[in-house]
């Protein structure tokens, strides 16, 4: 009886690692078959590092605290808001599909075209933005971007004399002959529709010579007059682009070595402004303030940008004097971090790096000039505060 028994003990032990060996060698194949198939797709089907960081995005702190409780039951007693435990099928979800159930967004924006335009967090909401009216970048069609097909200027009278606020010509501050402001244009033919004739599409209003730039020289002149120095950088970028047969989508890629070139031989530059258009029609990107018609301005932050809560913190501050002083009329921050975008717009180039929509399509340069008079009177406020701030340290270091 015992010989037979310790017979029937070993029988069912070897039958148990002949089950677990077959488990295991299909396991392998599994493995190899799967890994096999993902070589064997074509690259843009492949999965994408930008994949895995997005889906590493969605494990906050306070995730990562309570995975870290599983494994330790005395992280969930510290406190009572971090001990709700997650349903392991919804994270599971949300990590290996990259969709938040809570934001239908992150599933329209891989079903419906264009929809990514759309895409990206708003940090502070200004007067009537939601995440329908989010500022639009549009490219132009190739004819327009290679200046092949280029509308004729109508409606030039009006803006032969800018017609800006008054600001003060004998400043009490000023930065001398430094130039501690650079104004510049990664889409510097974005222009606007009042002024080019028999254009009424959005994504045609682009111009080789009557542009984004002009709104430059007005910042330029309303800052100066307020003693704060500004070098605006006309580059054309989009022409480099058609001279180096880049496509539009590497339009940051031309203009960074542009904006490190100024900074290299400038060391004064410490503001860092790219201006843009919207491609927004007139009702979400004007505002009338004490019955003058204003472009509204908007505060792109590029979230791919590792260090882009400083960028974040300057449109903030920007936005806030903004609300006090001209009232609706800075549309929020909004931080863009979509797949396949730049999402950096040169903002790691500097903590003091700001990208600003200056109205949409629609808007004339008697409402855009009043805009960039309205920033360069918040902007010297804040400008000459941080550098009181900035002197008071200095002082305060030299007597310790």
């Amino acid at each position: 009886m015992k010989a037979r028994n310790s017979g029937t003990f070993i029988m069912v032990q070897g039958s148990s690692l002949l089950k677990v060996a077959g488990l295991l060698i299909i396991f392998m194949l599994l493995i190899f078959s799967i890994s096999g198939l993902l070589t064997s797709l074509k690259p843009q089907y492949r999965p994408m590092s930008s994949s895995v960081n997005q889906a590493a995005t969605n494990v906050n702190g306070k995730l990562l605290y309570q995975l870290m409780g599983w494994e330790n039951h005395h992280f969930l007693s510290v406190g009572q808001d971090w001990t709700a435990t997650p349903k392991l099928t919804n994270l599971v979800f949300k990590l290996s599909s990259n969709i938040n159930l809570n934001d239908p967004r992150s599933l329209l924006g891989r079903e419906l075209p264009g929809f990514f335009q759309f895409d990206g967090k708003i940090v502070v909401a200004g007067e009537g933005t939601n995440y329908t009216n989010m500022p639009i970048e549009s490219a132009p069609p190739l004819e327009i971007m290679k200046a092949e097909r280029e509308a004729s200027l109508q409606n030039l009278d009006s803006i032969e004399t800018p017609s800006g606020e008054k600001t003060p010509t004998d400043p009490s501050k000023t930065t001398g002959k430094r130039k501690v402001v650079y104004v510049y244009f990664t889409h510097n033919r974005e222009s606007y529709i009042p002024y080019l004739k028999g254009v009424n599409d959005p994504d045609s209003a682009y111009h080789s010579q009557f542009n984004v730039t002009k709104i430059g020289d007005q910042l330029r002149t309303s800052l100066e007059d307020r003693g704060i120095g500004t070098f605006v950088d006309k580059t054309d970028i989009q022409g480099n682009l058609n001279k180096k047969h880049l496509s539009y989508t590497k339009s940051y890629q031309e203009s960074r070595p542009v904006v490190q070139a100024a900074m290299a031989s400038n060391r004064d530059l410490n503001y860092l402004i790219d201006i843009h258009r919207d491609s927004q029609r007139k009702p979400q990107t004007t505002v009338s303030i004490n019955g003058k018609s204003y472009a509204r301005l908007a505060f792109i932050i590029g979230g791919k940008n590792p260090n882009y809560e400083k960028n974040a913190k300057l449109a903030k501050e920007l936005h806030d004097l903004l609300q006090k002083k001209y009232k609706g009329l800075s549309r929020g921050v909004m931080v863009k971090n979509a797949a396949g975008s730049n999402s950096i717009y040169n903002q790691n180039l500097s903590e003091n790096a700001l990208l600003i929509e200056f109205g949409g399509v629609d808007n004339t340069f008697e409402e855009l000039n009043r805009s960039a008079d309205a920033l360069a009177d918040v902007f010297s406020e804040f400008y000459w505060q941080a550098e009181k701030v900035n002197g008071d340290v200095e002082q305060s270091t030299k007597k310790q």
